[in-house]
């Protein structure tokens, strides 16, 4: 009786050979896929965290400039990275720095006064956008009339 069961089942090693490498060829392809999936995505936070640096470099600029407050062109820093002032809507032609005026602050006497601009700056790398505001406080200057004696 054992050997007409041994004698049935020549065929089976070949079958769960077959099976087995079926099963590890999913898991490569799913490997590759993951890979693959994983590298879009940092080339795709790259991209972003270089704009975010060029929009940076925007607002340095715009701090140098506060006195004119002029827009800032587009610009670039190398061959895809470009920033200026504004927003992605403003990228053919820089939008002015804004002027938010004088404000008095405390500590100082009402004859003190500090300008407050807003800074927008937009980056652009590899198709990624970011953009930065910030408000930034200028002085103390004279805000009253000095009488000299």
């Amino acid at each position: 009786m054992k050997e007409n069961i041994i004698k049935h089942q020549k065929g089976v090693a070949l079958v769960i050979a077959l099976i087995i490498l079926l099963v590890l060829t999913l898991i490569g392809i799913s490997a590759i896929r993951t890979t693959t999936f994983e590298i879009s995505i940092s080339g795709n936070e790259r991209a972003g965290t270089d704009a975010f640096y060029a929009a940076e470099a925007g607002i340095q600029e715009g701090i140098l400039q506060l006195q004119t407050t002029t827009p800032i062109a587009r610009k670039a820093l190398r061959r895809d990275l470009y920033y200026w002032s504004g927003t992605a809507q403003d990228k053919p032609n820089g939008a002015p720095l804004g002027s938010l005026g004088e404000y008095h602050r405390s500590g100082y006497d009402s004859s003190w006064a500090f300008k407050r601009y807003q800074i927008n700056s937009t980056g652009e790398s590899s198709g990624g956008i970011k953009e930065i505001e910030m408000q930034v406080t200028y002085g103390p200057f004279s805000a009253s009339t000095v009488y000299n004696n």
